[in-house]
């Protein structure tokens, strides 16, 4: 009778062992992130710890994974980083935050994107004795140049203004000056008009004004 409990509590053990291990959850901070190439981006896991979570009893796991192979992105075995297990497409390239990593935040800074880094990012993440656990998120890598091409153009109704204003400057400055030389032509049938003043007038009026309208249209 004794041995028979013994062999149904070692079974019950063995059986409830894998469902304490699927409470330990992973989250990520985003589903989905969309960056340009030559960027830096910042990618987040969070899960469960206990006020007595250390270093030591953390590991993790991360790669991207793409349509035709996958990548080792990060990984750390018992709280020690092991960098020659990352491919070398990240090298360098990959930073963690330390201080935050027992609190529950495993959190990754990618520098330097390329449009190859464009993939699924998936961690597991083991903390004894609570469990282990793996979430993943996409990383969509924009070239710089189709970014350019799918941004709108600037307007060009500033210039168009622009041009406006001169035509208006031009046309007035032509309609006053055929009006005043229209008056001046008048003026020198009048029998006491003086006709040097009316060149006097004339350069004063007409030549002064041509001048000053073509250093305003070379200003602006």
């Amino acid at each position: 009778m004794y041995r028979e409990k013994m062999i149904f509590l070692i079974l019950l053990l063995l059986f409830l062992t894998p469902c304490v291990s699927g409470t330990f959850v992973v989250n990520v901070t985003q589903t989905s992130y969309q960056a340009e190439e030559n960027q830096n981006i910042t990618l987040e896991w969070t899960f469960r710890t206990r006020r007595d979570t250390s270093l030591s009893s953390i590991s993790t796991l991360c790669k991207m994974s793409t349509e035709s192979r996958r990548f080792v992105l990060f990984h750390l075995n018992q709280g020690i980083e092991s960098p020659e297990s990352q491919d070398p497409q990240f090298a360098g390239r990959v930073q963690w935050d330390k201080d935050v990593l027992t609190d529950g935040r495993l959190t990754l800074h990618v520098s330097r994107l390329r449009t190859s880094d464009s993939g699924f990012y998936w961690c597991n993440i083991l903390v004894r004795p609570d469990g282990s656990n793996s979430r993943r998120c996409w990383l969509n890598v924009t070239a710089a140049a189709e970014l350019q091409t799918q941004r709108p153009t600037e307007s060009p109704q500033p210039e168009r203004e622009r041009i406006n204003s001169i035509k208006f400057r031009l046309t007035l400055f032509l309609v006053s000056n055929f009006v005043f030389v229209l008056f001046l032509f008048i003026l020198n049938y009048v029998p006491f008009c003086n006709p040097y003043s009316v060149y006097i007038c004339l350069f004063l009026f007409v030549l002064i004004p041509l001048v000053f309208f073509g250093v305003l249209i070379f200003h602006f």
